[in-house]
């Protein structure tokens, strides 16, 4: 299994098929096994490359203090490891702020980006949302954590169509999850995260999606990136909650692929 290793950490990675890169960086979990529904319908023509956040997964559980920036430089030295100069960037949540910092800050890096799920800055909806979350893990628990994670991220429909995957799921995740204080924060950054001033400068092609159901980052987010961000397209998809690239796989892919082959 390969790791990428630098000074003081190593990032899990993984790369299926050939072609121009596409680098997929996931949300709050941070792990690149959450694109798994996207995998076959990518590597047909792309070079796809998934990673584990440090923090997350098989990474390195580094105890710092994290910051957005600080994965978006992970993200960036991963691609110097792999000889990656340009690539696609497909981000979700976390991930799509991760894609926010690399395109205001290393623009020479990016192809197209896709922002799915994202945000400007946490509003008091947010935070009171992550503060939830936050408290259910360090006062609770990994258990109570990854138990109520579903109620944030799926449509109830969902929920009820899944329960047993979500259940072996949970029993899969719960002894990987890092320490309390890692989670922490990395919660910790998303609620301090704000490029809102630099968002202009952001001139590769970016599409922004997102569900209209979103419950974590509603679709207004969304509208506002697509305000701040010179010629970015927005699609909001029907339904599928935070995580419609799971629960409407196809359409999204259908979406996100028309996009990048319109920028090679």
């Amino acid at each position: 299994m390969p790791k990428a290793i630098f000074d003081d950490f190593e990032l899990y990675y993984e790369v299926y098929g050939d072609g121009e890169p596409i680098i997929f960086v996931a949300g709050l979990v941070g792990v690149g096994s959450y694109w798994q529904p996207q995998i076959a319908a990518f590597s047909e023509k792309y070079q796809v490359i998934l990673q584990d956040h440090r923090g997350c997964g098989q990474s390195t559980h580094s105890r710092i203090d994290y910051s957005i920036e600080q994965m978006a430089d992970d993200v960036v030295q991963l691609m110097d490891k792999l000889k990656i100069e340009r690539a696609h960037l497909v981000g979700h949540s976390t991930g799509s702020v991760i894609g926010q910092v690399i395109a205001i800050e290393h623009p020479e890096r990016l192809k197209s980006f896709v922002a799915y799920a994202s945000w400007t800055k946490a509003d008091p909806f947010m935070r009171r949302v992550f503060e939830a979350r936050r408290t259910l893990l360090t006062a609770s628990g990994a258990r109570a954590y990854v138990r109520s994670a579903p109620l944030f991220l799926y449509p109830d429909w969902w929920i009820n169509q899944n329960e047993q995957m979500l259940e072996d799921r949970e029993t899969r995740s719960i002894p990987a999850m890092p320490a309390a204080e890692i989670g922490a924060s990395r919660i910790d950054a998303l609620m301090a995260f704000d490029r809102t001033a630099d968002l202009h400068k952001i001139t590769t092609p970016t599409l922004v999606v997102c569900a209209k159901d979103d419950f974590l980052t509603p679709a207004y987010f969304s509208e506002e990136l697509v305000k701040s961000i010179k010629g970015a397209e927005l699609v909001l998809l029907d339904g599928g909650g935070h995580m419609c690239s799971e629960v409407t796989a196809a359409e999204f892919n259908r979406v996100v692929l028309e996009f990048i082959s319109r920028h090679p």
